[in-house]
Formats: structure tokens, C-alpha cells, sequence
């Protein structure tokens, strides 16, 4: 049995089998979450002695214990939200506007939102914070030169949004979506149903996969996307692989090799100064403990339970090479959240981004499916005050400060938009 625990008192105890996905999905939960939490790995033996506790396998596993002395056996990431209060369904009958996506395009929607006055309500799938929640530490943040922590970050957003009187919804998205009498009505996954006289889209991007055999089956066994905070902790002594040559890539050698005996970066590039800021490149440029390998990429995971090998193929010249392997962190890009749109008239581009402002004019004067006779405002979209904002928009410069700056511009938008009704 190890121990791991978070730098502060802990709020809750998650006590499980190694390598179990089911551990995994909760840790990172909780670690974006900003919750503190302290993890129990355990064996075979520290897992029987637990009251109810057949073995690792046990389906009852793994077992979270919260501060007031309750337990949740078979413990998930919706049923430790709800103990924690953050399952809610919406309090109003219509809101001003609806954000999807607390990320710090929707956080920042939502602060602006709520503090001049509008019915805001901000729905989140997952944890808040969305990708840049996921970073270790953004460096290159206005006002913060020591850098901050995606996930403080996307906390202290939060924290102000709800003191501004913006309602938050976790772990909860839509599934249906109309456009009628000028409002946008959404289906939730909880069944509920959601109204507003405005609308804006700051669902984000979903990491891209390797597309792989046995991928899926390895997720949260070694295979982990982003930067793995909450992982990080359980790769002391180890050799760890991170595929991509991104900030993303950056930051998550970087935080990896606090822990990690070696960091080997697989770059698909010839050059990482291709796809690198500068003052990634040369922090990792002085860390011994990080290795780039140029033109590589993985083309085979192996392992039963968990990641146990990869094979990666140099790009120039074929050869191949198997190499014994527990933790692969994949951090190549990613695909829009936009699955929601293709049943409606918002226009998307080929890659699935949201097309807005005058990137739908398909002809001088003419406008994409537009009704209008106005035309549309820089960050709306085919579809009159339905907005986007962040990475989700097409040709968006993936960036944390210009999210936040356009989710503040999509709430102005808001405002004349409404003003029109």
C-alpha cells in the first residue's frame, strides 16, 4: 500500500487498486477540481482488510471517504460530485444568456455576464477549466510572472463568476438543441431542459488520440491525455514518454520530470522550435532529465492491464523499435466540442470549428444561412445571438488570454443582440 497526497489538509481519502481507470478518472477530477485529496494505492492485502472488501478486484473499489466519516463504495466521478454538491439542475424557468463551456473562454463569458446584470447560467461537462485546466503551470498569463496552475486559475474564475450571481452547472451537457421564438432551448443530459434569450458556445476542443489498437482499453492504464497532474506524483523513478511538440507537450515535460527519472518527448517534427514558444524551449533545453526525439511517433501500445509497451518508428527512415513502457502522456492537439450543432443551422467549417462574423461571408454582401439584414457581430454565428468564443471558433488563436478576451467581446455582443429583441 502507497500513499499520495495533495500539499494541503485533505478533503477526501480515494483508496484503490493500481492502475484502475475508474482511480484514475476521479484523481484527475478531483485535481482539476482544485480539491485536495489524498490517494491510497492499494495491495492485496491492504485491500482485503478493508470492511467489505473482497480483493483488488472488488467491484466496490475504488472507495472514496469523505471528511464527515461517510464512504462511497464503487466510487464515481458524477457520485462524488453529487456528494460534494455540485450536481445541480437549473433554477430558472429562462435565462439572458446560457454558456456552454467553463473554460476560460465560457469562465470569462460568465464573470462579464453576471457582473452587468444578465441571467447567466454556465453548463461544464466535466471539470472546470476545460484544457487549460490541465496544465501544470501557464507561464505566459498577464499579470502572474511566476506563472499560475491551470486549475487555480479556472478556480479563481469560478470563485468570481458565482460571486458576480453566475449559476453553475458540472458535470452536465446538452443533448438536443433548438433554436425557436428566438431563444435557444437545450435538452441536458440529466433530462432537465434549458432556456435562454442568448447563447454562447465555449465548449472548447477534446484532445485527439493516437488511434491506436487497445488505446481506449489503456486509458487511465498508462495512457493519460494532457499534461496528467494528478498522475505525475506516480512516475517517480520511472522513464515516461509524452507525444507532441506543443506548449502543451512543454508544460507537461516540464511538470512530468519533477517526478520522473527520465521525460522522453516524441516529436513528430524535425525541429521543436517549429512548434515551441521560446521560453519553453529553453527551460527545456536546460533540463537534464528531458530527452527530445525528432521525427518519431508511436505506432503500437502493448500491455494487458495496463501500458506495458510502445513501438515508435522514426519518420525518416521506417525502423521501428519496441520499448518497455508505463506511462504515455499524449498531448497532440485537439478536435471541437461541436457535435451538438450538426442537427441545427450553425454553420461549421470542414474541421468542425464554428464559423463566425465575417468568416461567413460567402460573397461580398452575402452571409452563409444568414436572416438577418444586419450583419452578423464578429463572434455570432449563423445563427442570430448564438455566439462562440475560445477554441471552438474557426481560426481562433489558441491562446488562454485571448479565450478570456473573447469570451468578455461575446458577452458585449450579447448585449447588442438582446438590446434588438
Amino acid at each position: 500500500m502507497s500513499t499520495h497526497a495533495s500539499t494541503t489538509a485533505a478533503a477526501v481519502r480515494l483508496l484503490g487498486a493500481p492502475n484502475s481507470p475508474r482511480a484514475f478518472e476521479i484523481r484527475d477530477f478531483l485535481s482539476r477540481s482544485v480539491v485536495a485529496y489524498q490517494w491510497i494505492e492499494l495491495d492485496e492485502a491492504s485491500a482485503r482488510a478493508l470492511p467489505g472488501i473482497q480483493g483488488l478486484d472488488d467491484p466496490n473499489l475504488p472507495l472514496c471517504e469523505f471528511p464527515d466519516g461517510t464512504r462511497l463504495l464503487g466510487a464515481t466521478v458524477p457520485d462524488i460530485a453529487q456528494r460534494l454538491g455540485w450536481v445541480r439542475t437549473p433554477r430558472l424557468r429562462q435565462y439572458d444568456v446560457s454558456i456552454f463551456g467553463a473554460g476560460p473562454a465560457g469562465l470569462s463569458a460568465a464573470v462579464y455576464a453576471a457582473s452587468e446584470g444578465l441571467k447567466t447560467i454556465l453548463v461544464e461537462r466535466q471539470a472546470i477549466g476545460g484544457q487549460a485546466g490541465n496544465s501544470s503551470l501557464i507561464e505566459n498569463y498577464l499579470g502572474f510572472p511566476h506563472g499560475i496552475g491551470g486549475a487555480d486559475l479556472a478556480e479563481r474564475a469560478r470563485q468570481q463568476a458565482v460571486r458576480f450571481g453566475a449559476e453553475i452547472l458540472r458535470l452536465n451537457h446538452g443533448v438536443h438543441t433548438l433554436f425557436v421564438d428566438g431563444c435557444i432551448q437545450v435538452d441536458l443530459a440529466d433530462g432537465t431542459q434549458l432556456r435562454a434569450r442568448s447563447n454562447i458556445c465555449a465548449t472548447g476542443i477534446t484532445w485527439r488520440r493516437l488511434g491506436l489498437p487497445g488505446e481506449d482499453r489503456l486509458l487511465g492504464a498508462g495512457v493519460f491525455y494532457g499534461a496528467g497532474s494528478s498522475e505525475a506524483p506516480m512516475c517517480a523513478g520511472e522513464t515516461v514518454y509524452v507525444v507532441g511538440g506543443g506548449n502543451s507537450a512543454g508544460q507537461a515535460a516540464m511538470h512530468l520530470s519533477r517526478y520522473a527519472k527520465e521525460v522522453v518527448m516524441l516529436v513528430r517534427g524535425e525541429r521543436l522550435s517549429d512548434t515551441l514558444s521560446d521560453y519553453l524551449l529553453r527551460k527545456i533545453g536546460s533540463t537534464h532529465k528531458i530527452r527530445v526525439v525528432s521525427s518519431a511517433e508511436i505506432t503500437a501500445l502493448a500491455g494487458d492491464h495496463r501500458l506495458q509497451q510502445i513501438t515508435v518508428r522514426d519518420r525518416r527512415d521506417g525502423r521501428e523499435q519496441s520499448l518497455p513502457a508505463s506511462h504515455v502522456f499524449v498531448c497532440i492537439g485537439g478536435l471541437p466540442r461541436t457535435e451538438w450543432a450538426k442537427d441545427t443551422a450553425i454553420v461549421r467549417d470542414a474541421a468542425g470549428y464554428l464559423v463566425t462574423g465575417p468568416d461567413l461571408m460567402t460573397e461580398p454582401g452575402k452571409y452563409a444561412q444568414w436572416p438577418l439584414e444586419r450583419p452578423p457581430f464578429h463572434l455570432e454565428s449563423s445563427v442570430p445571438g448564438c455566439f462562440a468564443a475560445g477554441d471552438v471558433r474557426h481560426d481562433s488563436i489558441k491562446r488562454v488570454a485571448s479565450a478570456v478576451g473573447e469570451g468578455a467581446m461575446a458577452v458585449a455582443f450579447v448585449h447588442r443582440h438582446l438590446s434588438t429583441l
